[in-house]
């Protein structure tokens, strides 16, 4: 399936999900969103997919908002309708229950290094740069920045980072912890796809699973969080991921987690 302004493209079991408009350095027109939000729906329904592997094509991986639009459109129903539309595409991507590694190609600014920080993993091309640029404009920080940020580097570095308007290295952003991996530029999308295929061969449901309770960890009591795991497990261990593991290591041979799982939704 592909979109004018997002490709998208099956590779075994991971969706490939590719920002297409290096003209507007991929920035988030409301098309963009629009299209984003038709790729993420398409990983979420579609049980054959177990990772998404999401990167930009040309040298920018996001410039974050339109500005051309912005000036245009910033009285306070019509930003407050946009931010109201975050729900199509945003919340979707940061909740999906899979596995999504992110491949930062070049600059990611503004609303554009939010999108990055959605990813559960973040591969950066050794060109890439992490930018906060919102305070330039007199905005505050948005595509879920201000929530991502702090809980990634911590609340003192969050801050100067932004009101610095300063920017990371993709060097800089691996020490920090950012991001799991500097690769060459021009391995960036082969080791962002790698990547994917390796949690998609893993437990991607219950990875999944894991993830959604993860996200509660910052706002919910020790005692809430263990009676979270409790519940999680059990699901965990009524899925056939883990009979698949279990059997696996009892029986000492590599797990076929993807093939445990095919078969289970087949006999639904």
């Amino acid at each position: 399936m592909t979109q004018e302004l997002v490709q998208t493209e099956r590779d075994g079991a991971v969706l490939i999900i590719k920002l297409s408009n290096p003209k507007s350095r991929n920035s988030l027109t409301l098309e963009m969103r629009e299209a984003l939000g038709a790729a993420v729906d398409l990983a979420a329904g579609d049980p054959g997919i177990r990772s998404v592997f999401l990167t930009g094509e040309g040298p920018t991986f996001c410039s974050g908002g339109d500005l051309h639009h912005l000036k245009t459109a910033c009285d306070p129903w019509t930003v407050h309708r946009r931010f109201r539309s975050l729900s199509r595409w945003l919340m979707p991507l940061i909740g999906l229950d899979k596995p999504v590694v992110i491949g930062v190609n070049g600059h990611a600014v503004g609303g554009g290094m939010g999108l990055a920080l959605t990813g559960d993993v973040i591969i950066a091309g050794e060109g890439a740069k992490f930018m906060a640029g919102f305070f330039r404009l007199g905005a505050i920080p948005d595509i879920a920045t201000m929530y991502h940020l702090p809980r990634l580097i911590g609340m003192a570095r969050t801050k100067n980072f932004l009101y610095s308007g300063g920017s990371f290295s993709a060097r800089e952003a691996a020490e920090l912890g950012l991001v799991s991996k500097v690769v060459s530029d021009a391995d960036l999308y082969k080791e962002g796809l790698l990547e994917a295929k390796r949690l998609a061969e893993g437990p991607a449901e219950v990875m999944g699973l894991a993830k959604v309770i993860m996200a509660r960890s910052f706002e919910t009591s020790l005692q809430d969080m263990i009676a979270y795991e409790g519940f999680g497990q059990a699901l965990a261990m009524s899925n056939p991921e883990f009979h698949e593991g279990l059997s696996a290591a009892l029986e000492r041979r590599p797990a076929d987690f993807p093939g445990a799982a095919a078969s289970a939704h087949a006999a639904r």
